[in-house]
């Protein structure tokens, strides 16, 4: 059984003995240092923190469990229950909390929980706060309220809140998607997406709905990453019912895949491209987008003479970098899309309400639209990790091995070759090196992350 520590959260498998895995026992450990933290930091009068979670199986105990802990350091919980990951954190925002836990391993699957951590404004916590949580847990040493001070627990609803704040955003233009009346296919990998991507389509005007998978049981009919190789259902699904696009989302709704009227995938890489296509052409600025992801969206920004940025991998890198330097647009290649006029986390549904919406006024095929983006194929590749590898070793070989490239290294190394490139780092969800590759071919990009698997392979 694994955890994992990381800015990304406290993920682990459920089960299992003793110090192993995301157990009560963890939890309740990790949950305390957190309240501690945020005890010694807030800077609000407010004593709420918010929490929220996906439709995992293990959720419910997970939730008692955390909702429990707070109390009894003496927070007052707001338990919105299931929701999306982005439903929660506007929660923390529009409840004027000083924190939120949100619990959800996002794509890993069903065996896999965890508590993603957020500081007072409804953002994920930076590797700074992340680690001075990680040094409380390990202490052990917490002060737990009086019978007195016990904090207090009321629940509520926030899916119709956050539906109202994607409406509200002056880039969705309801009128239009439903003056075009748009039949929609989705895929909701049977978890809370299946609550809310409905509703907000309804909202939104979309004349008939496709569901698939969208009983929010936690029973994932299949990987809940939403990848090429994942999707073969709901492609099948928007040839059959003649949908105009498909929308994927993972359990926790953070990640939007997006499939093309013909059943074909417009690439996870080209959610945040084509949103960003759209928002460019109305709101002209700066984008940022992490390192493992396409160029195309560099391209994309030079189209409208703005300037691209990178940042490290993790949402919080992101999100860092965008304050930064004022984007107007960014997020992860994963399908993430981060728009600051609404709040800066990744949402899906954002994401989904300004796709339509470009679809609507451009009145092309979603297939067309993608064949006017630059054509880049990316592959990714993992190497398990074990204790017998040396990461430090294996980056400076690597950056050693290719110093003639343009070389960054603020998280793992990337190589920018003129006509591709590569990005290898330690993961912050799983236990594996990643290696992302991109180039203007498939071969050529898998062939590039080969490349560095065999130097990698030489030196474990």
């Amino acid at each position: 059984m694994a955890i994992i520590k990381s800015i990304s959260g406290i993920r682990g498998t459920v089960g299992g003995k003793t110090g192993e895995g995301l157990n009560p026992l963890n939890t309740v450990k990790f949950v305390s240092a957190y309240a501690s933290f945020i005890r010694s930091k807030t800077n609000k009068k407010s004593n709420t923190i918010v929490v929220g979670r996906d439709a995992r199986i293990s959720g419910k105990m997970l939730e008692q469990l955390v909702v429990g802990t707070l109390m009894g350091m003496g927070f007052n919980v707001v338990n919105i229950g299931l929701a999306a990951t982005p439903t929660t954190e506007i929660a923390v925002a529009m409840e004027d909390a000083c924190g939120g836990i949100i619990l959800t391993a996002s794509h890993n699957p069903k065996q896999w929980n965890a508590l993603k951590l957020l500081n007072e404004n409804g953002e994920f916590l930076n590797a700074e706060q992340g680690n001075e949580v990680l040094r409380l847990a390990e202490a052990e040493d917490f002060i737990y309220a009086e019978v007195e001070q016990l904090g207090t627990i009321i629940e509520k609803d926030y899916t119709d809140k956050h539906i109202r704040a994607v409406l509200d955003l002056k880039l969705v233009d309801i009128d239009a998607i439903t003056k075009v009346g748009f039949e929609v296919a989705i895929d909701c990998v049977n978890s809370v997406g299946g609550i809310i991507i409905p509703k907000l389509l309804k909202a939104l005007g979309v004349k008939k709905i496709n569901e698939l998978y969208c009983t929010p049981n936690g029973d994932f009919p299949h990987n809940p990453e939403p990848l090429n190789e994942h999707l073969g259902d709901i492609a099948n699904l928007v040839k059959t019912t003649k949908s105009d696009v498909g929308f994927v989302v993972d359990p926790d709704v953070d990640r939007l895949a997006v499939i093309c009227e013909n059943g074909e995938m417009f690439g996870e890489e080209y959610t945040l491209v084509a949103v960003s296509d759209y928002i460019l052409k109305h709101t002209p600025g700066n984008t940022v987008s992490n390192l493992s992801s396409s160029r195309a969206l560099r391209d994309i920004t030079q189209k409208y003479n703005c300037k691209y940025f990178t940042a490290a991998v993790g949402e919080v890198n992101v999100t860092t970098k965008m304050k930064a330097v004022n984007a107007v647009i960014g997020g992860e290649g994963n399908g993430g899309v981060i728009y600051p006029e609404s709040h800066y986390g990744r949402d899906s549904l954002i994401g989904i309400a300004l796709f339509l919406t470009y679809l609507a006024k451009e009145k092309k095929t979603v297939s067309t639209i993608r064949a006017a983006y630059p054509q880049y194929y990316m592959a990714k590749q993992k190497i398990e990790l074990t204790s017998k590898v040396n990461m430090d070793v294996i980056l400076q070989s690597v950056k050693e091995k290719y110093k003639q490239y343009d070389i960054t290294d603020v998280d793992g190394v990337k190589i920018d070759f003129p006509d591709k490139w590569v990005h290898l780092r330690k993961s912050n969800t799983e236990p594996v090196i990643r290696i992302y590759s991109e180039a203007h071919s498939l071969r050529e990009a898998e062939a590039a992350g080969i490349e560095i698997m065999n130097v990698i392979r030489t030196l474990k």
